[in-house]
């Protein structure tokens, strides 16, 4: 199966209040609920054509309700500043006393949609105002066990700097003495605002101050403490974790961790945010079944879209990782980064359309969405922690527009939304079922065709490739240009003989996207007929027409009209 993630906050997901007040409490804005993702939410996530969903942010994590406001991020707070690895943010919970409940309802019900579960799990650090009531019997909080004299030892759960906690910005109302270190791996008491200076870094029995060495025998203390979690999170029945920041937790840990993971629950996934293409076959071989692919395909693919680089450059971002293509993470869109349709990226969120196809059927390689993406969600509101930064905010309490014109307060049938939104929403729909069913994509080869084109096809603009499983031939072509063109495609003999295709003087061609068929004339029309009958034969081009920022998915079919 080809993964196909759809990624939603459920604070912003299920919010229908409107207000919007800038750096609103969640008195004032209010916040979504697992309660609110309903079944008919979820049938219409899988209609969508997802296959997994990620829920981001549902462990308990600092909130400026509950923790020292000078050391939370907006008053939501960061998901990734965990005050509780064992317990569940109340303010998702109709019923504050039923939340762990109410989440594995929300897994049940999940499951029952023919959908997946993930979570996040936040590895390498911890809100400063870490304290777990709920943890089970028996087991230490974190830093319990620590001695605070001690700068490093496997012992400890964190890193600790003899003088007090003094960042460079007011911190009135919280004290730490001696100070620790903090998540980004600052090894100073004195952190600054642009450093992750809510969380506390987390030991794995690595002695950073000493020149990285690794104190790993006996196992330290987090690796079990850690594992602990992993194991409680899967007997509530989540199907997968996000690992946050993976790189920055030694891969042994993983090595460790993971196959004991595997032993009790062996289809757990294990999706890792790694940045550092130099260390992907590393946390590969330590188990993980998928890694971020960021600094290669989604830089490129937003340099291609949004005109700073040629699209034939695409190649070398396969090429580069093509020995294990198929464990990379696919996006264009999640809560770090800016928002298609956002100033700061490209203005419309039809303008990706060639990008996300490439994401979505390039390889077998799983692909997601960021819930909004699919809608041209802007993310250009002023929220408050977050500001105007083209991304939706995971710091402060806010309903999302175009989430709730499509929600249409729970019925989800996307009643509030424009013109536009609807026809983006129907080509992602198009798109994810397709790349979801057809095993040319799920299962298939990829032969890349762009480096074979001549006149008629600019390799700035414009990009194609081949996927074929036994006889289903599916032709892709992309056009990134702002402007419609003619464009006239060449399949090598080399194609052919590389994916053992047949060569036929008379196929038809249909676009699985707009559901028409290609013509002699280059054009598409709705009904099948003599004039849809076209040559695929080696050299021999396929001319078509395409408008701006689309592309298509031909399927190649040896059919007698």
């Amino acid at each position: 199966m080809k993964p196909i993630i759809y990624q939603l906050l459920p604070r912003t997901f299920t919010n229908y209040n409107e207000t919007r007040r800038h750096n609103g409490t969640l008195q004032e804005n209010g916040s979504g609920t697992l309660n609110a993702i309903t079944p008919k939410a979820l049938r219409a996530i899988r209609d969508l054509g997802a296959t997994h969903v990620w829920y981001t942010g549902v462990i308990r994590h600092a909130t400026a309700q509950y923790n020292t406001p000078a050391i939370v991020k907006g008053k939501a707070g960061s998901p990734y500043a965990i005050t509780d690895y064992y317990d569940i943010d109340p303010d998702l919970c109709e019923d504050k006393r039923r939340r762990m409940q109410e989440f594995t309802e929300l897994i049940e019900r999940t499951h029952q949609a023919n959908l997946h579960a993930i979570i996040d799990f936040v590895p390498n650090h911890v809100a400063r105002e870490y304290h777990s009531t709920c943890k089970p019997k028996g087991i230490e909080d974190l830093g319990a066990g620590d001695n605070p004299a001690w700068a490093f030892s496997p012992l400890n759960n964190f890193y600790y700097i003899p003088e007090a906690f003094a960042p460079s910005f007011n911190t009135d109302g919280y004290t730490e003495s001696p100070a620790r270190a903090t998540g980004n791996d600052c090894f100073t008491a004195h952190p600054s605002k642009d450093d992750w200076y809510e969380t506390v870094k987390l030991n794995y029995g690595v002695f950073y101050q000493g020149g990285g060495e690794k104190q790993f025998d006996p196992i330290p203390n987090t690796w079990h403490k850690m594992l602990h979690i992993l194991l409680f999170w899967a007997s509530k029945g989540v199907d997968g974790f996000r690992c946050d920041m993976a790189e920055m937790v030694p891969v042994e840990f993983w090595q460790w961790a993971i196959p004991q993971v595997k032993e009790q629950y062996a289809d757990m996934l294990f999706v890792a945010e790694v940045y550092n293409p130099a260390r992907y076959r590393d946390y590969l071989a330590a188990g993980f079944d998928y890694l971020y692919d960021k600094v290669g395909m989604y830089d490129y693919l937003r340099g291609v879209t949004s005109k700073n680089w040629a699209a034939e450059g695409i190649t070398q971002q396969w090429q580069a990782v093509d020995d294990i293509r198929e464990h990379m993470l696919y996006f264009l869109e999640n809560h770090d980064e800016q928002r298609i349709a956002s100033g700061f990226f490209c203005g419309r969120g039809m303008c990706a359309e060639p990008a996300m196809i490439v994401a979505a059927t390039l390889g077998t390689n799983p692909v997601m969405v960021y819930a909004g993406q699919e809608l041209g969600e802007k993310g250009m509101d002023a929220e408050g922690f977050s500001g105007i930064d083209g991304r939706t905010t995971i710091f402060d309490y806010w309903g999302v527009k175009s989430l709730q014109a499509w929600a249409n307060h729970g019925k989800f049938d996307g009643a509030g939304l424009d013109e536009e939104q609807q026809t983006l929403r129907t080509f992602y729909r198009q798109l994810l079922r397709v790349a979801r069913s057809e095993k040319a994509i799920t299962l298939g080869d990829m032969y890349d065709l762009t480096y074979a084109q001549g006149e008629g096809f600019n390799k700035h603009e414009q990009y194609a490739y081949i996927r074929k499983s036994g006889e289903q031939i599916l032709l892709m072509v992309l056009n990134f240009d702002d402007k419609q063109v003619d464009v006239s495609i060449t399949i090598p003999q080399e194609a052919f003989d590389c994916l053992s295709m047949y060569a036929w003087d008379r196929v038809t061609a249909f676009d699985m996207l707009s559901e028409r068929w290609l013509n002699t004339n280059g054009e598409f029309q709705e009904t099948m007929n003599e004039k849809t009958m076209i040559c695929f034969t080696p050299n021999t081009p396929i001319k078509m027409h395409l408008p701006a920022w689309k592309g298509v998915i031909l399927r190649i079919e040896n059919k007698l009209f």
